[in-house]
């Protein structure tokens, strides 16, 4: 018998289940029935949905395993578990946030036409909720990560590290409880830094960690670091942004220090890492400039800032790489 070839459409249909569980997490369904299981009518009602498409989008959900239907009831799976609000791993803040990079993605086409995104909605002018779900979003991406790659590098060298764009302190905290020396300074926008101090406050951490708030656009940087960190920014950046950030930081950075890039670093074609790939078509829709960039555009623009010994000292697959560079 002749083996059944995959369906071509696979891939192409695959938008479609994304949809509807950005749907459902916009309308909150997941943490709804976090403690209870609950009919589509009180669902409608609660969410202010219609219940014929809310009943239809429930049902489909079911299909995917994130809920379980019986006697008319919906109750929420090991599966649906994390993305409920209530979930001590909840993924809920990830989710909305790429509900709202799919109003940009809707624009590729004109976006590959044009070489940008003429529709482009910026997530720092979109609103507090939506910058609060970004916010969120880095956490739950960078919550493991972050621990893994502290735990890889040697920090006893270091006396006072610089988040820069630190967000929550995600990065923050994984450093300062590898290396219990060390202190902090985290300088992110003004909006950001309640956020910040809230998440470092629960992890006991905030008498170590000074709170700037700023735009490293257009602000000065705080001085008196010797370890800058920038973790997942150089793809948000032009490339001659980037140059005007490495000159600041080389600026403030205290003798002997150094500064450690995270990000996605591009084999020279292009294509690896795959996510690398897919994610610089994230940044083509939903930056002005952003890009990812490999080693040696990276290292090019280091040394144009002053920095002359750069390393690549770890590769990955997931925006796990790591550049270290010494004025």
């Amino acid at each position: 018998m002749k083996p059944r070839s995959e369906d071509p459409l696979v891939d192409v249909r695959a938008f479609m289940k994304s949809r509807v569980l950005l749907t459902a997490s916009q309308l909150d369904v997941f943490t709804l029935l976090d403690d209870t299981p609950s009919s589509a009518e009180e669902l409608a009602r609660k969410t202010g949905s219609d219940l014929r498409a809310l009943t239809r989008l429930l049902d489909c959900v079911v299909t995917f395993g994130h809920l379980e239907k019986t006697a008319g009831l919906y109750r929420l799976t090991e599966k649906g578990a994390p993305f409920s609000s209530k979930h001590p791993e909840t993924v809920l803040p990830m989710v909305l946030h790429l509900a709202h990079i799919w109003l940009n993605w809707h624009h590729l086409t004109d976006t590959v036409r044009s070489g940008r995104n003429p529709h482009r909605q910026s997530i720092v002018h979109s609103g507090p909720d939506t910058l609060k779900a970004f916010i969120g979003a880095m956490h739950v991406v960078g919550r493991t990560l972050a621990r893994e790659i502290a735990a890889s590098l040697d920090l006893s060298p270091f006396r006072r590290l610089l988040d820069i764009g630190g967000a929550s302190g995600t990065y923050t905290i994984a450093f300062l409880e590898r290396q219990p020396s060390l202190e902090a300074v985290l300088y992110d926008l003004p909006d950001v830094i309640p956020l910040a101090r809230q998440r470092l406050e629960a992890h006991g951490l905030l008498p170590r960690v000074r709170l700037v708030p700023g735009d490293f656009y257009s602000d000065p940087l705080p001085p008196g670091c010797d370890l800058v960190l920038l973790s997942a920014i150089i793809h948000q950046n032009s490339p001659e942004q980037n140059i005007a950030l490495y000159r600041k930081i080389r600026g403030v950075l205290e003798p002997g220090g150094c500064l450690l890039i995270r990000d996605h670093i591009m084999e020279p074609d292009r294509t690896r890492p795959p996510a690398g790939a897919l994610f610089a078509i994230n940044m083509l829709v939903n930056t002005e400039g952003g890009d990812t960039y490999t080693f040696e555009e990276t290292q090019a623009a280091l040394s144009e800032a002053g920095f002359r010994k750069v390393e690549l000292i770890r590769t990955g697959e997931q925006m796990d790489c790591l550049v270290r560079a010494f004025p």
